[in-house]
């Protein structure tokens, strides 16, 4: 199994934190924020990982290398050199299939979940159900996002538009098992989202998810991001 982290925002709240350090090289608690997940994936057992860049992109070969001191090998997928600047999730999704098998690990680079494992078992049971195009990890609600993503039904199948029978919504944690078929349609260099597919996915109960308990946190502010120290 592989890994798409997704580096290549400007992060606009950070600033001017992020004027002259791309979000993901940021440190928390004495590494920064994209380490956290690359030595996660590799305790898990995945070796190859490809780091979607646009802005300071030339940053995180500096920082990282090959990825031989983690135990990865990492392939950088330069949107801003390539297109000129961030493709949005499915876009940079799309410009990096050709590295990532039939199904991999999705993760974006500025969140910080010191726990989570990146379960080879979540893994094995998504290649082994051809049907499914995703995996979602879900949270609480935050403060900053009191409506939610998506809710949960009793089956483990994401729902687009409603609350489960619980009664909630939950949200997405950007942690996900993704099948290259979601985004195989767009043409790389596309700007796209990918809000939009996973909910034309979930409408066909094609998406699954379950709620992560662990520490979880968007590092979206500089206040944010001090909290954490």
């Amino acid at each position: 199994m592989k890994a798409l982290i997704l580096a290549a925002g400007r992060g606009e709240r950070m600033r001017p934190l992020t004027d002259t350090t791309p979000k993901p090289l940021l440190p928390v608690r004495g590494k920064p924020l994209i380490v956290w997940h690359l030595e996660a994936l590799a305790r898990a057992g995945v070796r190859d990982v490809v780091v979607n860049t646009a802005w300071l992109e030339e940053r995180f070969p500096a920082l990282l290398g090959d990825g031989a001191q983690f135990g990865l090998a990492i392939r950088y997928s330069t949107e801003g050199r390539d297109h000129g600047g961030a493709l949005d999730t499915a876009g940079g999704i799309a410009k990096a299939l050709p590295w990532l098998g039939d199904a991999f690990w999705l993760v974006s680079a500025d969140l910080f979940m010191p726990g989570f494992g990146f379960d080879p078992a979540a893994a094995a049971r998504l290649a082994a159900q051809p049907q499914r195009q995703a995996h979602l990890w879900l949270v609480p609600n935050p403060e900053f996002h009191p409506q939610g993503d998506f809710g949960l039904d009793a089956d483990g199948c994401a729902l687009a538009d409603a609350a489960g029978p619980d009664g909630r919504r939950w949200t997405f944690a950007g942690v996900a098992l993704l099948r290259a078929g979601l985004c195989a349609h767009l043409q790389p260099g596309t700007h796209a989202p990918l809000g939009p597919l996973l909910r034309a996915a979930m409408h066909e109960r094609r998406v699954s998810a379950e709620v992560w308990p662990g520490e979880w946190h968007n590092v979206g502010t500089p206040a944010q991001w001090q909290a954490l120290q």
